[in-house]
C-alpha cells in the first residue's frame, strides 16, 4: 500500500498482511506473488463453485517462498522499477508513432492537427448547432475537429455503402463445430486478430448469407464506451462468418476504399463522432453507423493515403511487438532473480 494512504479499509475479499521488514520487503513479496509460476500455482489450487473460486488463506500461508537477504531483495525490487521505466519508454514510442501517423494523415486531408483532446468545462452552443439534448454530445462537438475545414467534401457514411448487415446471434463453440466466426474481441489495433477464433454451427443458407468477403468492413456497434465503433477490414483467405454486435458494411467500390473508411473511423475523425453520438444503455454503448460523416477524396487519393497509413501502421506494430517482447523478457528476468535460478 502506498505510504501516503491513510485510514484505508478493505472488504472481506482481501487479506491484509504486514511483513516482518527485518526479513522481508513488502515490495519483494508483491513481486514474488505476481510471478507467473506463483500465480499459476495458486490458480491450480483454487477451490469453490464456478464463478466463486478462491485460494484458501491457510493454503496461501503454508507456501514456502525463496527468501534472499534484504540486500538482494532491494536489488531485485530496484531492477524491477528500472525495468518499468524501460517498458514505459517503449510504450511512449508506440504512442508517439501513432500520433505522428495520425497527424500526417489529417494534414493530407487538409486538417490542422492539435494534441489537445481536453473537453471544455464551460461552453456555449448556438441553437442552429444544437444537435441533441445531451451535455456530453454538445461538449464533444465543441472540442471536435471541424470536418468542414478539410480539402475534400464530407459525406454521410451510409451514402457510400451498398450493404449493412447484422451478424449471427448463434452461440459460438471451441470444439471446431461449424464455420469460423469473427467476434468483437477479434477486432484489435485497427485490424483483425484471429489467434483466438471460435466456430459457430449454422445452416448452409445462413452460412452463405453471412460469409465474409474480401473488403468487408466489420463495425463494432455495441460495447463499452471505449470499444464501440472500432472496426477492421476483412482481408483473410479463410471461410468466416461474423457474430452479433458486429455489423458488416460494404462500400460502393466506385466511391470508397474500405481501408480508407476504416482508417478514418478508427482515427480522430471517427472517434470524435462516435464518442459524441454513442448512447449509453446499462453499461453498454451503441452507435448507429448511418449517423457518421467522413471526408471523401477521390479514390486515387484514398488509396495513396491508405498506402502511407499502412506503412505507418506496420511501423507501429513493430514497435508494439518490441515493447511487448521487452515486457515479457523483463518479467522472466525478474522471476528468475526472485526464484534464485541461474539465467
Amino acid at each position: 500500500m502506498p505510504d501516503d494512504w491513510q485510514d484505508v479499509a478493505v472488504t472481506g475479499h482481501f487479506a491484509v498482511y504486514e511483513p516482518d521488514r527485518t526479513r522481508l520487503l513488502p515490495e519483494f513479496l508483491h513481486r514474488l506473488i505476481q510471478t507467473r509460476s506463483f500465480k499459476s500455482h495458486l490458480w491450480r489450487n483454487k477451490v469453490g463453485a464456478e464463478g466463486r473460486k478462491e485460494v484458501k488463506l491457510d493454503f496461501l500461508e503454508s507456501q514456502l517462498i525463496p527468501l534472499p537477504p534484504l540486500s538482494v531483495q532491494r536489488r531485485i525490487v530496484a531492477r524491477w522499477h528500472d525495468a518499468q521505466e524501460q517498458i514505459a519508454a517503449a510504450k511512449r514510442r508506440v504512442e508517439d508513432l501513432k500520433t505522428k501517423s495520425e497527424a500526417e494523415f489529417l494534414k493530407r486531408l487538409g486538417f490542422a492537427f492539435t494534441l489537445s483532446g481536453k473537453l471544455p468545462k464551460v461552453f456555449a452552443v448556438g441553437w442552429q448547432d444544437f444537435g441533441r439534448w445531451s451535455v456530453s454530445f454538445n461538449q464533444q462537438t465543441c472540442a471536435s475537429l471541424n470536418l468542414e475545414t478539410g480539402k475534400y467534401p464530407v459525406v454521410s457514411l451510409d451514402s457510400i455503402l451498398e450493404m449493412v448487415q447484422y451478424g449471427t446471434s448463434e452461440k459460438a463453440n471451441t470444439s471446431g463445430d461449424g464455420t469460423l466466426v469473427v467476434r468483437m474481441n477479434n477486432l484489435a489495433n485497427g485490424g483483425l486478430n484471429l489467434t483466438n477464433i471460435k466456430h459457430v454451427k449454422l445452416s448452409p443458407k445462413e452460412t452463405d448469407g453471412l460469409r465474409l468477403c474480401d473488403g468487408d468492413i466489420l463495425f463494432n456497434r455495441t460495447n463499452s464506451k471505449e470499444l464501440v465503433g472500432k472496426c477492421a477490414v476483412f482481408h483473410e483467405p479463410i471461410d468466416c462468418v461474423f457474430a452479433s454486435y458486429l455489423i458488416r458494411v460494404r462500400t460502393q467500390p466506385d466511391q470508397a476504399d474500405p481501408d480508407f473508411v476504416v482508417h478514418i473511423l478508427n482515427g480522430r475523425i471517427g472517434r470524435q463522432q462516435i464518442d459524441a453520438l454513442s448512447r449509453q444503455i446499462i453499461g453498454q454503448a451503441n452507435v448507429n453507423s448511418t449517423e457518421l460523416r467522413i471526408p471523401l477524396p477521390p479514390l486515387p487519393v484514398q488509396r495513396k493515403l491508405v498506402e502511407r497509413a499502412t506503412a505507418a501502421r506496420a511501423e507501429v506494430a513493430r514497435e508494439r511487438a518490441a515493447s511487448d517482447q521487452l515486457a515479457q523478457s523483463i518479467a522472466a528476468e525478474v522471476e528468475t532473480l526472485i526464484l534464485g535460478q541461474s539465467s
